[in-house]
């Protein structure tokens, strides 16, 4: 994580400067969203380093629930980003410059090279990881875009077309929120203890349910500790008490099998009468 964003803020101090020098609109706002790429990378860091800070008697879980947080700051970032450059986008669009197509091409295929050794440094972990998962698809679409700059270069170094810049940072525009709004759902749900999506509550009720000894379940709620960690909490009716011990691991089986790190169950041979606000 940490070569990676020393890697990319350089690549935006290049590719900016660049910009500005050639009256590349593509590269400006591409270097935009690598900047909100950098940004978004330096904030995962902070969550993964207060996601492991020790729980206390005010945060008792920890700090586990801003790794949620900054996958839901990150998105909105790079939403607000998107507004920016479709704006400067129509701008160059009414208002078109000279542009170098060479000096744009060669900036641009640099990118392909910085993006997409990111997007290979953080595969292997983003299946596990909400942050990771946001922070390769960026990279990953930031190789396509910056590939999508490269021809738009060729195509004005050969026929002189310069709105095809500006076109290609509409282009860019719209992967960032292809790319980003999967994350931006996921995290606000999670950020409202929503039942994760790799979840699926229905068959995990009927699994616990199926279990020998096993009557009767109620209270089961599900959510998310972290953008890595699931918690559950569950009353099961059971035939008999002597049975409370077998029960529980096999319980736990389900729920680590579910991806659910932190099981609390309630057991009983009557069912409770207690009121909640949602019985599953």
């Amino acid at each position: 994580m940490i070569w990676a964003i020393v890697i990319n803020l350089l690549y935006v101090a290049i590719e900016a400067g660049v910009g500005i020098y050639g009256g590349s609109m593509g590269l400006i706002s591409d270097a935009g969203h690598n900047l909100g790429d950098v940004f978004s990378l330096v904030l995962t860091l902070i969550g993964f380093k207060l996601a492991q800070a020790a729980a206390n008697h005010k945060f008792t879980y920890g700090y586990q629930k801003a790794t949620i947080l900054i996958a839901l700051l990150n998105a909105v970032i790079l939403f607000v980003a998107v507004g920016v450059i479709i704006v400067q986008s129509i701008h160059k669009i009414k208002h078109p410059d000279h542009i170098d197509g060479a000096l744009v091409s060669w900036t641009a295929g640099i990118g392909i090279i910085v993006n997409g050794l990111t997007a290979w440094m953080l595969m292997k972990d983003q299946k596990h990881d909400l942050n990771i998962r946001g922070a390769f698809l960026h990279m990953a679409a930031d190789t396509l875009v910056s590939l999508g700059v490269v021809i738009a270069g060729i195509i004005i170094s050969l026929t002189g077309f310069v709105l095809i810049d500006p076109i290609i940072s509409l282009v860019i525009a719209a992967v960032i929120l292809v790319s980003t709004w999967r994350m931006l759902r996921e995290s606000l749900n999670l950020s409202i203890d929503a039942v994760p999506e790799d979840i699926d509550i229905d068959k995990l009720k009927s699994e616990i349910e199926s279990l020998d000894h096993v009557k009767s379940v109620h209270h089961l709620h599900v959510w998310a500790l972290s953008t890595t960690l699931n918690a559950m909490t569950i009353h099961v009716v059971i035939d008999n008490r002597d049975n409370e011990d077998a029960t529980l691991l096999e319980i736990k089986r389900v729920a680590y099998d579910a991806n659910i790190n932190h099981p609390t169950i309630q057991f009983e041979t009557i069912p409770c009468d207690c009121e909640a606000t949602y019985q599953l």
